[in-house]
This record gives structure tokens, sequence and C-alpha cells, in this order.
């Protein structure tokens, strides 16, 4: 998602607080991988690898000039022949330690597979950062989560925003790359604005992924 959309979806979201809370833990994720620290490994789900937001942390590390945002993909199958940056599996959180920050995202259950191994890598001084759906047992793992909003029940008001865990991730990414902060801009009906949003958000990963 380029800087533009990302623009109009924070307009789209002005008086929630999930422009100021993707801030926030973008800045948590900017400092934990700072340059005298170690790299960021993320890692998804069995049933859930975040292409989307590798992509675009890797493109935020080359646009803002810091390349300790760009993660290393950490995938439950590695197929055969899969080139040497997405070839990295499990075992690697093993061997995740002191200085390194490791971000789990999760729409759904972690699994206990997973989840034990973030909990020996937080044991060895990994910095666990967790995007998720509210799952209380990854929350207890993490230094710090945030969590998508659940599904709204049928008759919600409006006021209450339906947002997905893959919007919350193009709005972190972004958030992570970025050098200062947009100013205030004016807020319009939320569903109106978002419908026109929607098929912007799920573009094919770049590339590189």
């Amino acid at each position: 998602m380029d800087a533009v959309r990302v623009a109009l979806l924070r307009e789209v979201l002005a008086g929630t607080e999930w422009v100021q809370a993707t801030r926030r833990f973008a800045g948590a994720l900017r400092s934990s991988v700072g340059p005298h620290r170690g790299g960021l490994l993320l890692v998804g789900t069995a049933a859930y690898e975040p292409w989307h937001l590798a992509a675009h942390l890797d493109d935020e590390a080359a646009w803002s000039g810091l390349p300790e945002l760009s993660p290393t993909l950490v995938r439950h199958r590695v197929p055969g022949g899969a080139p040497a940056h997405l070839a990295v599996g499990l075992g690697r959180l093993e061997a995740a330690g002191r200085g390194e920050t490791l971000l789990v995202v999760a729409p759904g259950q972690p699994g206990a597979g997973l989840l034990e191994r973030v909990h020996d890598a937080r044991r060895n001084g990994t910095t666990v950062l967790a995007l998720d759906g509210g799952n209380r047992d990854l929350h207890a793992l993490a230094h710090d989560a945030l969590a998508a909003p659940p599904a709204p029940p049928a008759g919600a008001a409006e006021a209450a925003p339906d947002l997905d865990l893959d919007t919350v991730q193009h709005l972190v990414s972004a958030a992570a790359g970025e050098n200062s902060l947009p100013p205030p801009r004016g807020r319009r009906r939320f569903r109106d604005r978002l419908a026109r949003l929607a098929d912007q958000l799920t573009a094919p990963p770049p590339p590189r992924w």
C-alpha cells in the first residue's frame, strides 16, 4: 500500500484509537530493531504466512533507510527449491537470542508448537511482539502486542470500525518506516470510505517474496 492510500485509510479512521494504536506498536517494533540490535524475525501460524507484512516491511526498510526493518520470514513448511530468503524454517526460532526481535502474526490460534518456540525464544532474550486476534497465551509471552478488533455484531453502530488484521498490518508497517507523523485530517463516514478502499488492501506481494 502506498503512502497516499495509507493517508486515506488514516483519514477514514480519524476519531478512532487505531491510528494512534498502530503507530504506538510500530514505535515499539522500530525501537526493538534499532541499528545496534539484532535482526527482525517474522513468523505466522501453520495456516497463515504473513507474506504481505514481510513485503511491506522490506519496502519500508528500503524507502526509510532503516535496513533493520527488513524481516527474515520464518516458515512452518519450506518447499524444496525455495530461494534462500524463503527457506528459513522454524529451527531459526531455536537459535533466536538476545538482541533479536520476533514478530508473531496470528489471525487464529497460534498452536502449542509455535507458542513453545516463542516461549523459548523469549527465555533466550529475544524481544517478542505479537499482532493477532487477541490470543491470551500469545499475549502473555509478548513484550508488546496489538490485537485486531473482533468482527462487529450484526446491527452494530457505524462508529464501531470493523478492521481486520490485514488492515492493521498495513498501518503498522507504514508507521514503522515513517520519519515524521502527518498532520491530522478530517473525519468522514467510516463505512463509506472503507468501501472505497477495500479493493486496495489485497494486492499481491512484490516479486521479492
